[in-house]
């Protein structure tokens, strides 16, 4: 089993002790003195990866250093020909592990993209902050050699389906409430590490990434017509965390891995220039049908308050009949990084909270765990803004504004949701015929044991 402790590294012979990295970390995990070789409290690490983004100190084949450049790419899986820069702060690299995958002639190669990939990989190409790109990011995949190039964003909307039910039941039912969203690995951690008593308050859906393995597994081996054990099933995310996240050995739905490999955005891009693909000359191609259809709701999860918003849409539209594209309702900020709405579902008031960046969660769970909170729905994003500054997303240079580049990031999404001709998860004509075909309903019976799962300390996924 994969433990954090081989997600996230910094080196010490490269790391100089500016402490930077502790500066951003959300949970106090870097330990060191300034000016001597940091390192990792693994027992508090979330694998959020900030420390890896902000970063400065570095090798490069100018440095006294150079000749031992070679041997660190190797240690690092990386190829020795790059001349880029290593730097101290970094995560394990997958890329040769996802190539020979695709080089296995036995397997069916299955690929799902998160919805913050397509607004921020054209970076690497030179383009500024916010470039959308998914029809080129489809044809990238293409070209890479995967069988059957999905989205993540389809999953999301599957996500809204399971999730939104489970809110409006325990509303009903007088369930565990606060009930706090588990999309976010890096907050699943937390809850886990720091808050073990509260994890009955997360929601048993998995996110996203897991649900699209599981389906990939099981509803896409059948469409495909092998048995799970032939899916190769890959990941490309903007977030350091679903590497540790896809080794939880509960997240088994077929018996096997729900996702056997998760890339980076930076690793994505590394593998397709080593293969000469440039991704920003690529021409526009959809992506695979049935589970890369997707709407504008599982779009927006990629920023921070988007799977709120998408929730609300679904909510919205099956307690009232009322189908909207956009909820309407607006949040006031209520604190650093915190923003509250009270909303009428089904007839009840539904207060809902949205979290941006781990170190504001705090305060609220105290208030859950004194019985004192005063809502009944959170979202938290372990990243201030959410996946859009994810650690597994192209590193920010100095000089660049990072608030200017993760708002432009944000803005593409939005922007992107707009442009859909569906923009709500239960609208998604894959997601209906999901269900009609496959799922049955959200909440029933394959639903729960292909896409749900149990958080907390007697699960394996806190090592």
């Amino acid at each position: 089993m994969t433990t954090i402790s081989q997600v996230v590294f910094i080196d010490p012979k490269v790391c100089t002790g500016c402490r930077r990295c502790s500066e951003v970390c959300p949970v106090d995990a870097i330990i060191g003195s300034e000016g001597e070789p940091q390192s990792i409290d693994t027992s508090r690490c979330v694998v959020c990866g900030q420390c890896v983004l902000t970063c400065s100190a570095f090798v490069t084949p100018f440095d006294d250093a150079a000749e031992n450049l070679p041997a660190m790419r190797r240690e690092r899986g990386l190829s020795e020909n790059d001349s880029s820069p290593l730097f101290a702060a970094h995560f394990r690299n997958d890329t040769r592990c996802v190539a020979n995958m695709l080089a296995d002639p036995s397997k069916k190669s299955m690929v799902q993209c998160a919805p913050a990939v397509r607004t921020s990989i054209a970076e690497e190409y030179g383009l500024a902050p916010g470039t959308l790109t998914p029809g080129q990011l489809a044809a990238s995949l293409r070209r890479l050699g995967f069988d059957a190039v999905y989205d993540t964003i389809f999953a999301a909307d599957v996500t809204i389906m399971e999730e939104a039910s489970e809110l409006l039941e325990r509303v009903e039912s007088g369930g565990t409430l606060p009930m706090f969203t588990s999309c976010c690995p890096g907050w699943v951690r937390y809850m886990e590490t720091a808050w073990p008593d509260l994890t009955d308050h997360l929601s048993s859906c998995k996110s996203p990434q897991q649900m699209a393995g599981a389906l990939f597994k099981t509803y896409g081996a059948e469409i495909a017509g092998v048995g799970p054990e032939a899916i190769a099933s890959v990941a490309v995310m903007p977030c350091t965390a679903k590497k540790h996240e896809a080794a939880r050995p509960e997240m088994q739905a077929s018996s096997h891995p729900d996702v056997d490999a998760v890339l980076t955005v930076t690793e994505l891009a590394a593998m397709l220039k080593e293969r000469g693909i440039n991704l920003a000359e690529m021409p526009e191609e959809e992506f695979d049908i049935p589970m890369g259809l997707y709407s504008g709701a599982g779009v927006i999860f990629g920023a921070s308050g988007g799977v709120m918003e998408a929730a609300l849409r679904t909510a919205i539209a099956v307690t009232t009949g009322n189908d909207v594209c956009e909820s309407g309702v607006i949040f006031s900020p209520a604190g650093t990084g915190i923003r509250r709405a009270s909303i009428d579902v089904a007839g009840k008031t539904v207060r809902a909270v949205i979290v941006s960046g781990l170190a504001n969660a705090a305060p609220l769970l105290e208030e859950v765990r004194a019985g004192k909170a005063d809502f009944d729905f959170m979202e938290v994003m372990c990243c201030p803004g959410g996946c859009v500054a994810g650690g597994g997303q192209p590193k920010l240079l100095p000089g660049i504004d990072l608030a200017d580049a993760l708002a432009r990031r944000r803005s593409g999404l939005h922007r992107h949701d707009k442009e859909l001709p569906v923009r709500a998860s239960h609208k998604n004509e894959s997601v209906i015929a999901l269900y009609e075909k496959f799922l049955e309903k959200p909440l029933g019976h394959r639903s729960h044991e292909l896409l749900h799962t149990h958080y907390g300390m007697d699960s394996e996924g806190h090592s």
